[in-house]
């Protein structure tokens, strides 16, 4: 196996199914991380029209990686960009892992641009790097504030164009509602409907064990599919738990026997407070989900 100190940056040279149809579609390439790739007037980069996708590489083995291809086609329908070459995609991932130095825990990046204006050539390339030690996280749990995201529960059927339950590039009110977290004095977000429903965080699912049983929001709120939040619920229906996708209330987040915030990279965060409220940890059942999580083959 060939391998180079991380990170790893490879360009796909048809990131499209139409791009891999054209005769003479560039090859893809690896490039050198610290060098400009991108073209300065890439849609993704002037106005965030793209969409991205974060594996985790536990032991060389990226974790999920159909979900999260087909969350990538899914993205790129909301968005009206050009079909994904899934294969194309799907190959890089393993060649991009195939050439970073084995480490325990790293991620790849998938992004995936209209490309620079006027084109007709959408852009595409992956990033792999070691992942951030999140055993804290893991472990001791977070501290995370409900803020209203501004749209009603409704919003993906009122509202398509909204974008609601695409993984996009425009991240700047994620970001914003994180800043304003730390503001507060924790570490994350739950968002809520002004209708009062509980949605998602900025980066993560949000799972509650509520009678023996872990549920989550339902998707048609206007959600990002959670790839990591599927796996949970497999590992738990493995276990013995009855598992669900419900309408679930603040309310329902301070009666819960235990609650998480679940992402690709971090995994399964245990919340230990809400708007600086105590709540109770499940460390044994964080455990469990953890292990479970990081013992993945597919």
């Amino acid at each position: 196996m060939t391998t180079r100190t991380s990170p790893v940056l490879l360009v796909l040279g048809s990131p499209s199914q139409a791009e891999a149809e054209r005769h003479g579609a560039p090859a893809d390439h690896f490039a050198d991380p610290l060098s400009p790739v991108a073209n300065a007037l890439d849609l993704g980069i002037t106005r965030g029209d793209g969409i991205f996708e974060t594996i985790t590489v536990v032991g060389g083995i990226p974790q999920a990686l159909d979900a999260h291809l087909a969350r990538l086609e899914r993205s790129a329908s909301m968005l009206d960009l050009p079909a994904p070459h899934l294969a194309a995609w799907r190959t890089s991932v393993f060649a991009a892992v195939d050439r970073h130095t084995e480490v325990p825990e790293a991620f790849v990046k998938l992004l995936y641009t209209r490309g620079v204006e006027g084109s007709g050539r959408p852009t595409g390339w992956v990033w792999m790097q070691p992942s951030g030690d999140f055993s804290r996280e893991r472990t001791d749990g977070i501290d995370v504030v409900l803020l209203d995201r501004g749209y009603p529960s409704t919003v993906a059927q009122t509202s398509p164009w909204l974008l609601q339950g695409a993984k996009t590039l425009s991240y700047a009110v994620n970001k914003a509602a994180l800043r304003e977290a730390h503001r507060r004095g924790a570490d994350d977000v739950i968002f809520v409907s002004s209708d009062g429903l509980l949605l998602e965080g900025p980066t993560s699912t949000v799972i509650l064990k509520l009678d023996g049983r872990l549920v989550t929001p339902r998707p048609d709120f206007g959600l990002l599919p959670g790839t990591t939040q599927e796996s949970v619920f497999e590992i738990a229906a493995h276990n013995g738990y009855r598992t669900g996708y419900e309408a679930l209330t603040p309310a329902d987040l301070r009666l819960a026997d235990a609650a998480w915030l679940v992402s690709s990279v971090r995994n399964a965060a245990p919340i230990r407070s809400v708007d600086g409220a105590p709540r109770a940890v499940d460390a044994p059942l964080t455990d469990s989900l953890n292990a479970g999580l990081a013992s993945r083959t597919t």
